[in-house]
């Protein structure tokens, strides 16, 4: 790990126990509970195939996540640094990549497409701070982070190559 990693997790890490509640609420739109729940509030909207990109790319984003950190032998922050703040429960497994980042942000580009302006600015807003805090918690190094934003992007994305995405003219429904 390199004196930048090292130092930006330690910035964000030292912020206040006060933010931890909002922290965490925002952090659970990065869990594999948010990929049903954010289709079923699609659905209800009757957005259906907003829905299925939603379903489809969150659960290949987290999916994929598992496969990677099976195979990438790197601990989390406790156990590669002295002084970690760990807030709730302790992430267990590897750190690399962060499968709250890779779930957010794969929901955050599929769902850009079927919003308005200020829609595309809080989903990114979110995937943003769940990204954050990871590394806020203690779960993640900021490498697990843009390892697992880069990855919901990329899934993201080939959701839209396979699936289809609407066109700007289009109507989004």
């Amino acid at each position: 790990m390199g004196s930048v990693e090292r130092e930006v997790f330690e910035f964000v890490n030292q912020w206040p126990d006060a933010l931890y509640g909002f922290i965490w609420t925002i952090m659970q739109l990065g869990s594999i509970l948010a990929v049903p729940a954010s289709a079923a509030v699609a659905a209800a909207f009757r957005r259906i195939r907003l829905s299925l990109d939603l379903l489809a790319a969150g659960t290949a984003a987290w999916v994929l996540a598992q496969v990677v950190k099976s195979l990438v032998d790197r601990g989390r922050p406790g156990d590669l640094l002295d002084e970690v703040l760990l807030r709730g429960a302790p992430a267990v497994g590897y750190g690399y990549v962060s499968g709250h980042a890779a779930v957010a942000v794969s929901l955050a580009t599929v769902s850009s497409h079927y919003l308005g302006t200020l829609g595309r600015v809080l989903v990114w807003a979110a995937a943003a701070i769940v990204s954050i805090a990871r590394m806020y918690v203690g779960a993640h190094l900021p490498l697990d982070v843009l390892g697992g934003a880069a990855m919901g992007w990329a899934v993201g994305a080939l959701v839209h190559v396979a699936l289809g995405a609407p066109h700007r003219n289009e109507p989004r429904s």
